[in-house]
């Protein structure tokens, strides 16, 4: 155990976090692999610009869904039909290979007494996606913290994305999307409800 311990020194905190100096340092030890020289003048600062770039790119790490849709407003003038918030971009990363999935989710909710801020959707799907992720999982957990922290009639989450593990490398097919929907509450229970879902969201009238 001791030597085991020695060889992962410099924990950033009690999670077992790395310091940024030793992911500056596997950055270097990547660019090694690929074939290039981190010494280089145009790799130098690469380390330190990686780290600093995954620390953006890995952000929802830090953040709680819970904590952004704590605030609800009751005060809806008796308002309780559906609210849709459609084509919030986003960008993520497979969990797989690492490289970035880009896409648009569309997110509603039927209202049980409380509304939320229109902006804290947006940002849940951001705390979900700047994580390493799978499309089918993304999808699912901003339907959970929707429908876990609001407790609404039921919540409709459907992303559209293209994964570039699949445009860039492997089968290498630029412009296919992955749709992946979830339903819960009325939208899991009534196929007329998910019907207009869909309606509302392809605009038509």
């Amino acid at each position: 155990m001791d030597a085991i311990v020695k060889n992962f020194p410099l924990l950033d905190d009690a999670s077992g976090r790395p310091t940024q100096k030793e992911a500056e340092e596997a950055v270097r030890v990547l660019l090694r692999w690929a074939g290039d020289d981190p010494e280089r003048e145009g790799l130098k600062d690469t380390p330190a610009r990686v780290v600093k770039a995954y620390k953006e790119l890995f952000g929802g790490y830090e953040l709680a869904a819970e904590d952004v849709l704590g605030r609800t407003f009751e005060e809806v003038a008796g308002y309780d039909d559906m609210v849709l918030v459609k084509d919030i971009p986003f960008f993520s990363h497979c969990e797989h290979h690492m490289v970035p999935i880009i896409g648009k989710a569309h997110v509603a909710y039927m209202p049980n007494g409380r509304v939320l801020g229109l902006s804290k959707i947006a940002r849940v799907v951001d705390i979900y996606a700047r994580r390493l992720q799978t499309q089918e999982t993304m999808t699912a957990q901003i339907a959970r913290a929707i429908d876990e922290t609001l407790a609404p009639r039921g919540v409709a989450v459907m992303i559209e994305a293209e994964h570039m593990c699949m445009a860039m490398r492997g089968v290498q097919k630029q412009g296919s999307t992955t749709l992946t929907t979830t339903f819960t509450g009325s939208f899991q229970s009534d196929p007329a409800e998910q019907a207009r879902f869909m309606t509302m969201l392809r605009g038509f009238k």
